[in-house]
């Protein structure tokens, strides 16, 4: 297999319900990472979280999954 065809078969085109899918995701993640990120210990224990694990999370940016 050639490297265009490998190209070829893994590209998805350009649509535009494509970028509005992605637009909600990472606005979801933002809201979510956002919220998660005011959450105080105690809450975050209730979730089954410990604090560095949710502050790592909070400031990863939307675009990372």
């Amino acid at each position: 297999m050639t490297q265009s065809s490998v190209l070829t078969l893994t590209a998805q085109p350009f649509t535009l319900q494509r970028l509005i899918s992605v637009a909600r995701i990472w606005a979801q993640r933002r809201q979510t990472r956002h919220t998660l990120g005011k959450l105080t210990d105690h809450m975050l224990r209730d979730i089954g979280l410990d604090p560095l694990t949710a502050q790592s999370e909070a400031t990863k940016p939307f675009w990372r999954a």
